[in-house]
């Protein structure tokens, strides 16, 4: 550089830097508008898809859709009322079956596991049951159950859903035991409470708002789970038997039966079923996060 020219460096820095900023700038306007353009893509689609099922959907409402069984193939009429009651009772059984399980288990990788070797091999198990294909547990129950049985049950199709369900509520409720503060674990114990009664009259008290929004997204999880019943509850086009033996009707397999069919009364309940499939989950989903919002705010 030529001593002569002592400003020479100086006036060189701006100029610099004056570049890094303006190609900085670009490179932020140009991720901004990636991102614009992916969440208006994003939302078109989801609106479509949304749009379609709502017009498809409404066209299937009618009284009879909750008053009587779904019908026999071509024939007119008809509702889905027993693939309604049969997907409460094995949404009941699955999430009654998985909600003492889960919360147990998180309660025990939040407050007593921690960094001990089982909690990390237990939570290395949950994380890869969270990301498994549902149809492999379908699959697993199929052998566990509906082949030593001899026959499809309810019974067989709740325990698949709650193995489904079960990792949500442990992840969840040790996610939101761990975010209570140990002052409030510290305080029960100065006042010589055992570990188990400051858990359940402090921690859980604590974290029940977190805890029941992981049971009701793992409730809006498995309303929806298709492939685990093929295997083990399959389906049933009239009211099921009390004890849950043999198939029984469900309604995301009744949509994906009858979306499949040539008959257009069983396709217009295909979408009547889909939409109130959806507006339930979104209904739970909204729950949720009502019931998270104020613990959140704390």
């Amino acid at each position: 550089m030529d001593a002569s020219n002592p400003m020479t460096q100086a006036d060189a820095a701006p100029r610099r830097s004056g570049r890094v900023r303006h190609s900085r700038r670009v490179a932020d306007r140009v991720l901004r508008t990636a991102c614009l353009v992916a969440t208006v893509v994003g939302a078109v689609v989801l609106g479509s898809i949304l749009l379609m099922l709502i017009i498809q959907g409404i066209r299937g409402f009618s009284p009879d859709l909750f008053m009587h069984p779904t019908p026999g193939p071509g024939s007119a009429g008809g509702g889905i009322a027993n693939a309604i009651l049969g997907s409460l009772v094995l949404t009941g059984i699955g999430i009654s079956i998985a909600t003492p399980i889960g919360v147990m288990a998180g309660t025990y990788l939040a407050e007593y596991g921690r960094f001990s070797k089982i909690a990390g091999l237990i939570r290395f198990l949950n994380d890869i049951l969270l990301s498994a294909p549902s149809i492999l547990i379908g699959l697993f129950v199929y052998t566990l159950m509906v082949r030593p049985m001899g026959t499809y049950s309810g019974w067989a199709g709740g325990v698949a859903l709650a193995i489904i369900a079960v990792p949500v509520i442990v992840r969840t409720t040790e996610d939101m035991m761990r975010l209570v503060p140990s002052t409030l674990r510290e305080a029960g114990a100065a006042l010589g409470a055992p570990p188990s009664k400051v858990i359940v009259s402090v921690t859980w008290r604590a974290a029940s708002a977190g805890i029941v929004t992981g049971i009701i997204l793992a409730l809006a999880r498995i309303a929806g789970e298709t492939a685990p019943l093929l295997f083990t509850a399959l389906n049933n086009n009239s009211w099921f038997s009390p004890d849950l033996m043999g198939g029984v009707a469900n309604l995301p397999v009744m949509i994906y039966q009858f979306a499949l069919s040539p008959y257009p009364n069983w396709q217009s309940l295909a979408w009547a079923g889909a939409l109130l499939i959806t507006v339930t989950i979104l209904v739970l989903s909204i729950i949720a996060r009502l019931v998270i919002k104020p613990q959140m705010s704390r």
